[in-house]
């Protein structure tokens, strides 16, 4: 199963109002697992970059000014993500803003129900506690000292990490490490398990009278046999 996880940074929080993408990063996944195959582009916004913007994520107009435009970019960024699931932390905010790059020229906008939100699948998971990036990385052990900016390609590096957390580790559907795990953690010793009383397995009258039945075709059935019989033979 192929997933994208991606993460876009912007000049702002509403394309409505003319506010436009700068960078995108995504990482593919395979089996909820990253490849190493990669998408990291910087977009010419075509318009200037806010302080409140530039504090976020370090890029400013002059850096972004030779950079291609997301007209020039869109080809090779719709050929990598392909029909693939989008993975996205807080999902509604890029989709709003890719979809409004999309429709500016042309193209038809990409539905909701395609993205994985893992702000929803935290906030589901872990109720009450903050939800955003930083706070799940350290929640998961993840290291991410060196994020100083949001860097769409580092969050998205980040987040693929959550992601497989989120779902359950790296065996999605067991509680890896909890109940039942090995105390000394070598090898699988001294596991501890818990003990269930043997489940009643006796044949119902109807059972038993197909399993005669059956043995009754049978020629020489040792069913049929005399104990004493058997006991001598023994």
């Amino acid at each position: 199963m192929r997933e994208i996880v991606l993460d876009t940074e912007t000049t702002g929080f509403d394309p409505l109002t003319g506010h436009r993408i700068v960078e995108i990063g995504c990482v593919e996944l395979m089996g909820h697992l990253p490849t190493g195959k990669v998408y990291h582009q910087y977009v010419n916004p075509e318009r200037d970059m806010p302080e409140e913007a530039f504090k976020v994520h370090g890029l400013s107009e002059q850096f972004l000014s030779d950079k291609p435009t997301f007209a020039e970019i869109v080809a090779e960024f719709m050929e990598f993500i392909g029909d693939s699931v989008l993975v996205i932390h807080n999902a509604e905010f890029d989709m709003r803003f890719i979809n409004a790059e999309l429709t500016r020229l042309g193209f038809p906008a990409m539905p909701m129900s395609r993205s994985i939100d893992t702000v929803a699948m935290a906030r589901k998971k872990f109720p009450g506690a903050q939800a955003n990036l930083d706070a799940l990385c350290r929640r998961f052990g993840i290291d991410n000292t060196h994020r100083s900016f949001h860097g769409a390609l580092l969050d998205s590096e980040l987040l693929a990490e959550v992601y497989l957390q989120l779902i359950g580790g790296r065996q999605p559907g067991f509680e890896l490490g909890l109940q039942g795990a090995s105390k000394s953690g070598a090898g699988g010793a001294n596991v501890e398990r818990i003990r269930r009383e043997p489940r009643p397995h006796a044949a119902s009258a109807e059972e038993l009278e197909a399993h005669g039945a059956f043995i009754g075709k049978l020629k020489k059935a040792i069913w049929l046999r005399e104990p004493e019989a058997e006991a001598e033979k023994g």
